[in-house]
Parts: C-alpha cells; sequence; structure tokens
C-alpha cells in the first residue's frame, strides 16, 4: 500500500474514533524491533545509552520475551526462540555475553535469526515515526531530570505523538487534530498550568540573549522556573524555536522565528489559549 493511501484510511479511522492511545515500548523492544531507528529516528533512547554491550545483550533478550508474552509480535520458529532466551539466560549467569553481538541491535542475543511477525498496533507506530516529513521535538528539563516529546506530523488530521520518558518507555498516542496534539504538548510543558495571562511582547537581539541582558522580568522567570521546555520544528528547512519557562505563578515564552535571525525573538508572559495557538501553528502543515 503507498504512504498516501495509508494515511488517508488511517486518518478517516481516526476521524470516528478520535485520539486515542495506541501502545507503550521501551528502549529494547525498540531496538529489537526497528535497531535501525536507534540511529535514524529522532526519539531518543535514554535507557540503552546508560548499559554497556554486555548489558545490552541481557536487556534485548528480555524485551523480546516481553514482546511475545504481550503477543506484541509472533515467533513462528519457536524452537529457535527457546534457544535464544536459554543462551542469554546462561550468558547471564556466566558474565561471559558476547560483546560484538550486544553492540548490534539488529541481532538477536546470540545471534540466530527469529521468524517475527510485528502486530499491526506496533508496525503501525514505528511506520509513522520514520516516514514523517515534519516532527517537533519538545523536551521538558524538570528537578527530576530530562523527558521528551515528539510530535510526527502526517496530515492536518493524522499526528503520531511519541513520548519519552527518562527511563526510555516510550508512549505512543494517535492524534486526530492539531488541537488534540497541541494540547498534549502544552500540558507537557506547562504540567502545572501556570499559563495564566498575555503579557507585553519583549523584542530581542541574540546579543541580548547571549550576554543575558533580557530584563528583570524574564530573568527572574529564567532563575526561578520548575519547568523549562525546549521545542523545535524539524523539516526540510530550519523552524522556529520555542522555549517556555514555567515558575509557581507563570509561563513566558521566548520565540525565535529562524535559527541564527538578527531579528524575530519575541519574550512574553503568555496564557493558555496563546500558548495552544503558538504549538499549534508549529505543527499545522502549510
Amino acid at each position: 500500500m503507498e504512504l498516501e493511501e495509508f494515511r488517508g484510511i488511517l486518518a478517516e479511522a481516526l476521524a470516528e474514533g478520535g485520539t486515542q492511545p495506541l501502545l507503550r515500548l521501551t528502549d529494547e523492544e525498540i531496538a529489537i524491533l526497528d535497531p535501525d531507528s536507534l540511529t535514524e529516528c529522532v526519539a531518543p533512547t535514554p535507557r540503552l545509552t546508560e548499559l554497556s554491550g554486555q548489558e545490552r545483550e541481557w536487556v534485548y533478550a528480555t524485551a523480546l520475551r516481553s514482546l511475545v508474552s504481550r503477543e506484541a509480535v509472533e515467533v513462528a520458529n519457536i524452537d529457535e526462540l527457546d534457544a535464544v532466551l536459554r543462551a542469554a539466560s546462561t550468558d547471564s549467569a556466566s558474565g561471559e555475553a558476547a560483546a560484538d553481538q550486544a553492540e548490534d541491535p539488529g541481532n538477536t542475543p546470540s545471534g540466530v535469526d527469529l521468524d517475527m511477525r510485528i502486530t499491526p498496533e506496533v508496525s503501525l507506530a514505528l511506520a509513522l515515526r520514520r516516514t514523517a516529513a515534519r516532527a517537533l521535538a519538545v523536551e521538558q528539563h524538570t528537578s527530576n531530570g530530562l523527558t521528551h516529546m515528539l510530535v510526527y506530523v502526517h496530515g492536518e488530521d493524522l499526528y503520531l505523538v511519541e513520548r519519552v520518558t527518562s527511563g526510555g518507555l516510550h508512549v505512543f498516542t494517535l492524534a486526530s487534530s492539531a488541537k488534540d496534539a497541541a494540547d498534549m504538548v502544552l500540558l507537557f510543558v506547562d504540567p502545572f498550568e501556570v499559563a495564566d495571562k498575555d503579557g507585553r511582547v519583549q523584542l530581542l537581539t541574540p546579543e541580548q540573549i547571549s550576554q543575558e541582558n533580557v530584563g528583570r522580568d524574564l530573568s527572574e522567570a529564567i532563575n526561578n522556573a520548575l519547568v523549562v521546555g525546549q521545542t523545535v520544528l524539524l523539516a526540510d528547512a530550519p523552524g522556529p524555536l520555542l522555549t517556555t519557562y514555567a515558575t509557581e505563578k507563570a509561563l513566558w515564552t521566548v520565540y525565535v522565528a529562524k535559527p541564527n535571525a538578527a531579528t524575530g525573538i519575541q519574550a512574553r508572559p503568555v496564557g493558555k489559549n496563546t500558548l495552544r495557538k503558538m504549538i499549534t501553528k508549529l505543527i499545522t502543515p502549510n
């Protein structure tokens, strides 16, 4: 099936059922299902970056077991699967997993080729995260660490939203409108819902930002922010950058129209409706 036809059918189904959760996968499960995506997709895999090559061999075996038990994949050559899991268990006990296999997620543990069939939900998530021409990448910085959200834009009525926790859990949602996708991003950058009302627009230059000469109000917001959001549009042409600073009482935005531009930087406190409009504009196809 052609990609556009596939998108059209999916959008029609979403129009009837509305925005809905799709599935959850871990870093290591994605490494088993789509190893090339570890280097070809923008979504991070924070759990895998913390593991040694040997440790990856063991967690891949566990991930494979989890996928099969949840019926996310079906393995036709089940005897080979059993041999893989036994070998991985033996390696784990002895501490002698093969490093070259562990560093290559394209190989299942012990290097055995498995005949895996993926469920439609898993196949759908992996396909949509690979084929979007535009994506919104959002980072959320808090005292608890760094988490991510990706919005893959496939049309005005089809968006895949992927939230990645600091522990490497990927939560996928199908959104049927830009508003629904924007609302998820809005709650991500403003989890305490402090965006209250719009304030005066303050024009800034790159020099002012580099010198931290941005005025008292914005400086206080930056220094007292509980949640900092970094949102950038990924497309063929470099997209705008939106930074948010959520304090206990307000939310400030710093909007950069074009990277490295001498002008076009705007800062102001915003209300919920304005913040939603800014995010919606970023993910709405031209």
